[in-house]
């Protein structure tokens, strides 16, 4: 099962998108405050819709907190524009923590300082960024597919 991390969302759509692919992809959520939203806000439920009881969701109140639930650091890869390597040129692995920042301003650099694994997504000069919720559907995807031909 993979571990998503969303460090302080800003957007109720996005994270309730996002909570929506980790029940179809039996991912669970973990969600670092602050939130630039309420976690009942009706928008997060209308595009989780009623997916979200049956999403494996923790909260955090810091990083540090979440930081102390993890066992092995090596295998937590933070997604990045700044990154020098690819999602596409990792390989993930059951379990693995995959880390996204706030919509607008990504990962900070004191989050950034904690982790080894710095990861980007390919994309066109012509953009800054993809949504959030985009981003995370790439990498699940890509993450899960590896997963799968391992078994």
């Amino acid at each position: 099962m993979l571990n998503i991390v969303l460090v302080e969302p800003e957007i109720p759509n996005n994270t309730g998108n996002i909570g929506r692919l980790c029940v179809g992809t039996e991912s669970r959520l973990h969600l670092i405050h602050p939130f630039g939203f309420v976690i009942n806000d009706k928008n997060l439920k209308r595009s989780g819709l009623d997916y979200w009881v049956h999403l494996d969701v923790t909260e955090y109140q810091n990083v540090a907190e979440w930081m102390s639930h993890i066992k092995d650091k090596s295998r937590v890869f933070l997604m990045s524009s700044h990154a020098e390597k690819s999602y596409l040129e990792t390989d993930f692995q059951d379990g693995d923590w995959l880390v996204f920042g706030k919509e607008s301003k990504g990962l900070s650099e004191e989050v950034l300082g904690l982790f080894e694994n710095h990861l980007t997504i390919p994309m066109s000069p012509l953009i800054r960024s993809f949504n959030i919720a985009n981003s995370v559907a790439f990498v699940i995807g890509e993450a899960k597919r590896q997963i799968s031909t391992k078994r």
